[in-house]
């Protein structure tokens, strides 16, 4: 199993698989820190950090073959867990260092990333994010430039003009900006990558490493959403501690 990671290549991306140590005892229903999961050096901010919505999010690309396989499982997961979580999608550029960046460089995923928050900003991402994956990797389009992009959102009935009004805003360039940020922030150097309350990341690279994890993408999968459901009951735990209120004996 191979999972899309940050190169070192000229090509900006390679396919590599992310070991880690495991240890006994260790399992997807019983997750143990350091091996089906890490804890960040460095948690950070959630939107829903106040609340107690257990925040989830997945860095991903649309042009990554083992995001594509995975959003099923994923989406199912999602609807699972009802109101206990609310969900965060980024999307990923491994082709421009998101540290120093580049402003003359141009990367053939900025268009997807453009393209997601403009779905999003349209209200239209539950109906067409499994589209976009769908054109990518079965029909082979690349939709990795503005023309192709824009030509299959008006081929999937979206307002031409709305579109790329939306597409080329500040708004979404503001978007595609923080996405950046967050990526380095995270330290993500793979995707799919899943993170719990900012805190807690998984992958199917880091849980594949483990024994009884599954030989098969399917099975790797199911493991892996198996941790995730332990690190949402953790996370939503701690927030339940941090939100209980203090009490006083009486005299």
């Amino acid at each position: 199993m191979r999972f899309f990671q940050k190169a070192l290549a000229v090509a900006g991306l390679s396919l590599s698989f992310g070991l880690v140590a495991a240890s006994a005892g260790a399992s997807p229903a019983n997750p143990v820190a350091g091996t089906e999961y890490k804890v960040l050096d460095n948690p950070q901010p959630t939107d829903s950090w106040l609340g107690k919505k257990v925040e989830v999010t997945e860095f991903f690309g649309y042009f990554c073959p083992h995001c594509n396989a995975l959003e099923p499982a994923l989406e199912d997961w999602i609807a699972k867990q009802g109101d206990k979580i609310s969900v965060k999608r980024v999307p990923v550029d491994f082709s421009i260092d998101p540290v120093h960046p580049d402003p003359q460089a141009k990367s053939p995923y900025l268009p997807q990333k453009k393209l997601y928050y403009t779905l999003e900003a349209m209200g239209k991402l539950p109906e067409m994010h499994k589209k976009v994956f769908n054109a990518i990797h079965v029909q082979r389009q690349r939709l990795d430039k503005d023309d192709a992009v824009i030509d299959f959102a008006v081929k999937q009935g979206l307002d031409k003009a709305k579109f790329l009004d939306i597409y080329n805003s500040f708004a979404v360039q503001t978007k595609v900006t923080r996405a950046a940020q967050l990526q380095n922030a995270y330290k993500v150097d793979g995707v799919p990558m899943l993170v719990v309350d900012g805190r807690y990341v998984t992958s199917p690279s880091i849980v594949g490493a483990t024994p009884g994890a599954g030989d098969n993408e399917p099975a790797l999968f199911k493991s892996t959403l198996q941790v995730m459901d332990g690190l949402v009951a953790k996370a939503a735990a701690e927030k339940g501690k941090t939100a209980a209120p203090v009490t006083t004996a009486k005299k």
